[in-house]
């Protein structure tokens, strides 16, 4: 065997120690760890997640806890404002109603809140001016224009005071009074009601058949349709997307200081109501109310409008079904809400009527009742000034409800959704 083909020890070494790797470290092939930064990871907070996430978050929190969440920042703020944290908190089941009143003086404005579920009385507080960064301004000696013929709309926790010359925002959390646009039109006893996030008004002019729409997000009215007939004193519901403008005096001409006497006439009563379909645009047809007399208040709860109408010596309590899939239209007489004998429906006694999600909440204010009884010979025992039944639609029955407090007078009144 030649030297050639002979075994050679060290090529062998070679070639065997070639598969291997080699245990000592290269000089070349060193792992340089990065530098230390690289392994920093900024903390993720609250402010850097998307605005679902935080709304998911917060339509957890406790009713109790959101007015001061609202408070942390303006982007919290707006997000608790905003129509999908209602969804939110509507689909968790976590919304609560209350009856919001204000009640109009000429030294100021108080307001009073219950909650059907949790409270057995009354709330009362002052409201509190506060003109910071409008370019609306009203002066506070101007609530007394609001009169207690003002309205009252609420969208979620904001409360719109609507007067004749005057419109102010409350915040029902901390009672905090903002100014806001006025209307285009000059109205009193006038008919409103919000509708995906608007609010709606018509009626209350002997010159102008306008319905309006108001923007809160743009803070402005504008003219979005001429109603069939110009009403004085009606009454507002909405339903189903439908504006109702129930009863009121059908102004058959122009009056400069209101409506004209009867005999003279220059108006009927409307035992009617107008429907204005507010996304389609349209008037629907007239519905006429099934009640005679005279319709002294109305509200909607649920998919109902809710009427009660007086006929001199007694009260009718009627429902209204406003879902245009089913029944639209018909109308059923109720239970009449149990005054005390004492009581007399008369020109004396005034009615508002406010739907707290499936329930009605009736409450009846008597100027100067003690000095009426006393000369009528009535006994005043277990008479209230401001008396408050609720009606619940699901056992078809009433009940009673906290008084007013005394001091709330003249109020008008409205459901707050929170």
């Amino acid at each position: 065997m030649s030297s050639s083909d002979s075994c050679n020890s060290r090529h062998f070494s070679w070639l065997m120690k070639s598969c291997f790797p080699d245990p000592r470290p290269n000089p070349s092939l060193r792992y340089s760890p990065p530098p230390a930064t690289t392994f920093f990871h900024r903390p993720t907070t609250i402010s850097s997640l998307p605005d679902d996430v935080i709304l998911e978050i917060l339509s957890c929190v406790a009713h109790s806890s959101l007015p001061s969440i609202s408070l942390v920042c303006r982007r919290w703020s707006q997000l608790i404002d905003s129509s999908e944290f209602y969804d939110l908190r509507r689909r968790r089941r976590l919304l609560s109603f209350a009856v919001f009143v204000v009640s109009f003086s000429d030294s100021g404005l108080l307001a009073a809140s219950y909650d059907l579920g949790h409270d057995n009385h009354w709330k009362a507080t002052s409201l509190l001016y506060n003109n910071y960064d409008d370019a609306v301004s009203v002066s506070p000696v101007c609530y007394s224009a609001l009169s207690s013929h003002a309205r009252l709309a609420a969208i979620g926790r904001w409360i719109y005071i609507i007067g004749k010359t005057a419109v102010l925002r409350c915040d029902a959390w901390t009672c905090a009074v903002t100014p806001r646009s006025k209307m285009s039109v000059l109205r009193k006893k006038f008919a409103v009601a919000v509708i995906a996030g608007k609010v709606y008004v018509a009626g209350g002019s002997t010159r102008s058949a306008a319905v309006e729409e108001y923007d809160p997000k743009r803070n402005s009215w504008r003219v979005v349709s001429q109603a069939p007939r110009m009403r004085y004193g009606c009454i507002g519901a909405s339903v189903d997307g439908v504006l109702y403008v129930i009863g009121g005096l059908k102004v058959g001409g122009a009056c400069p200081d209101g409506p004209r006497s009867s005999t003279g006439g220059a108006h009927v009563y409307a035992s009617s109501m107008d429907l204005y379909d507010v996304e389609a645009r349209r008037w629907l047809r007239c519905r006429s109310v099934p009640v005679g007399g005279c319709v002294v208040a109305g509200c909607s709860a649920g998919d109902y409008v809710y009427i009660l109408a007086s006929h001199a010596v007694e009260l009718s309590f009627w429902r209204f079904n406003g879902r245009r899939r089913m029944g639209f239209g018909e109308w059923f007489r109720l239970k009449s809400p149990p005054l005390p004998t004492q009581i007399r429906v008369d020109g004396t006694v005034r009615f508002g009527c406010v739907g707290v999600g499936e329930k009605v909440v009736l409450i009846q204010v008597m100027g100067c009742i003690d000095d009426l009884l006393r000369r009528s010979g009535r006994s005043t025992r277990g008479v209230k000034d401001a008396l408050v039944l609720v009606y619940d639609s699901g056992v078809e029955e009433w009940s009673r409800g906290a008084d007013l407090p005394d001091v709330v007078r003249r109020a008008a009144g409205v459901c707050v959704e929170w």
